[in-house]
């Protein structure tokens, strides 16, 4: 934004790469990462382990303890070991230099819908090479594409 900042919380699927869900929230408190998680577990039920740096929100009590009632394995990266979740660093490299860099959003409103348009456009149009060029919803669905 040209002024303020936001804070932005994905959930994704690390086999497809699938954004299950998201949040934006102008405070970096707990309840909007806690508002995607239960969005996730609500449409794509409880992964086996669940996979986060060790963000305040996500080491919290309420936040884990949602992961701990839904019986999902938690784990956290090492501290400054951006690798150990290489596939969500890697959504926030996609997201801003194909989206958030080339735009200045005016307000949180035209953020979250302009960001909504592209985590739409990630899912079911971006392409993989990881995935063998599927995009992140063919490879969670099973689907595949056919040429006609």
């Amino acid at each position: 934004m040209a002024k303020g900042f936001l804070y932005l919380v994905a959930i994704i699927d690390w086999y497809s790469r699938k954004v299950l869900a998201w949040r934006l929230s102008n405070t970096m408190d707990t309840s909007f990462c806690i508002e995607a998680l239960e969005d996730a577990l609500q449409h794509y039920g409880p992964p086996d382990i669940f996979n986060s740096d060790q963000g305040s929100q996500f080491t919290s009590a309420e936040f884990t303890q949602r992961l701990i009632d839904h019986d999902v394995r938690i784990s956290m990266d090492g501290k400054g070991r951006w690798v150990d979740n290489v596939f969500i660093e890697r959504l926030w490299r996609s997201l801003k230099y194909e989206e958030v860099y080339l735009k200045a959003y005016t307000t949180p409103r035209e953020a979250e819908l302009e960001i909504g348009h592209y985590m739409v456009f990630y899912n079911e149009e971006r392409n993989h090479q990881g995935l063998n060029d599927l995009t992140p919803d063919e490879a969670y669905f099973g689907r595949q594409r056919y040429a006609a």
